[in-house]
């Protein structure tokens, strides 16, 4: 089932939550949707989902448009599951019948599956491993069993698309990696496509094949995780998703010469986005630099500050007026004189600026 969205805008009273957003999602796709709080993402997934009318633009569901500023199709007729934040479970609803509910009310599920329910029950609590807890009610579940219970009622009437809406952020740290796991496991075993909102950089990247980073209502960057890390095409994408540092220095056409450098050593230009060398900066994430205290064929810092964090060090590397993050298994104090550099740079005689 292909989703398209054309021009869509939302206004409340004089704010515009989006504006003029433009997307489309394959079959079986799985999109994260990234961005701070209030840059629109849950506004976007209340759209999908029916509970929100677009000011203007439309959305086409199988090339059906089921809304627009003349018209809403309801929830139930879009053959839609939504996992939300803070689980929704009934109390009164033991783990089988949260799973059976939607098969009987939803709409749009199938008859094979209407017919065969109680396989079907069956079927799904095994993909979401809760077999062996059909019985219990929801307040004898563990978070992580709540959240799978959630999902499992979320997919049970077998939707074409899958709606989360931040499902794991109020988890903790190690339960949140095993439900990334269940995540993907259940989209490669459903084909559903999947709308997942997200603030957390690490989930989009881990689980989605393809990120849309929002800011302001709009879509910032649109790619492949590896291209929205790796290739970041704005300010914006290169902080929030990479956690980059922006080098001030100049661009010429031999390359990138930063400010502070001690040779003429660039770094190559080679897919930094227009953006930054119209502004005289040159993205770098913190793993990405290299790290060296007996050298002068780069950029001078001293150590600021130390996290050790097991395997490698976090550092604040104080540069001239810039304060630089890097990421290095390289073990260095405070106080200590380096040379940040990035690898596998072409040293060249002279610096030709333009």
């Amino acid at each position: 089932m292909s989703i398209q969205l054309n021009e869509i805008c939302k206004a409340f009273g004089r704010f515009q939550a989006l504006k003029s957003v433009n997307l489309t999602i394959a079959e079986g796709e799985f999109v994260a949707i990234l961005g701070p709080s209030g840059c629109g993402k849950t506004t976007l997934l209340r759209m999908l989902a029916g509970f929100e009318q677009p000011s203007s633009g439309e959305i086409r569901i199988q090339d059906k448009v089921v809304a627009s500023a003349h018209g809403l199709t309801p929830p139930e007729k879009r053959r839609i599951g939504m996992v939300f934040q803070n689980f929704a479970l009934w109390p009164h609803m033991n783990v089988y019948e949260h799973v059976q509910f939607p098969i009987r009310n939803h709409k749009e599920t199938p008859s094979s599956i209407r017919e065969h329910e109680d396989k079907r029950i069956k079927d799904v609590l095994e993909l979401v491993g809760l077999s062996h807890l059909s019985k219990r009610m929801p307040h004898e579940l563990s978070g992580g069993q709540k959240q799978r219970v959630a999902i499992a009622r979320a997919i049970a009437s077998e939707p074409s698309l899958l709606l989360m809406d931040e499902p794991l952020s109020s988890l903790d740290a190690m339960l949140r990696m095993d439900m990334r796991r269940e995540i993907q496991s259940v989209h490669r075993k459903t084909r559903s496509a999947i709308v997942y909102v997200t603030h957390d950089q690490s989930e989009a990247l881990a689980m989605a094949d393809r990120i849309i980073v929002m800011k302001d209502g709009q879509i910032e960057q649109a790619g492949t995780p590896e291209e929205i890390y790796l290739y970041p095409q704005t300010e914006f994408v290169a902080k929030f998703v990479s956690k980059s540092n922006l080098v001030h220095g100049q661009w010429t056409p031999n390359g990138f010469f930063p400010d502070g450098a001690e040779t003429g050593l660039p770094w190559t230009g080679e897919k930094i986005s227009p953006y930054f060398k119209e502004n005289g900066t040159y993205p770098v994430r913190p793993d990405q630099f290299e790290l060296a205290s007996d050298s002068t064929a780069g950029l001078q810092g001293t150590v600021a500050n130390v996290q050790f964090q097991g395997k490698e060090f976090i550092y604040d590397i104080q540069s001239g007026a810039q304060q630089l993050e890097v990421v290095s298994p390289v073990p260095l104090q405070i106080g200590d004189t380096v040379t940040l550099s990035i690898p596998l740079q072409k040293p060249v005689k002279e610096k030709s600026y333009v």
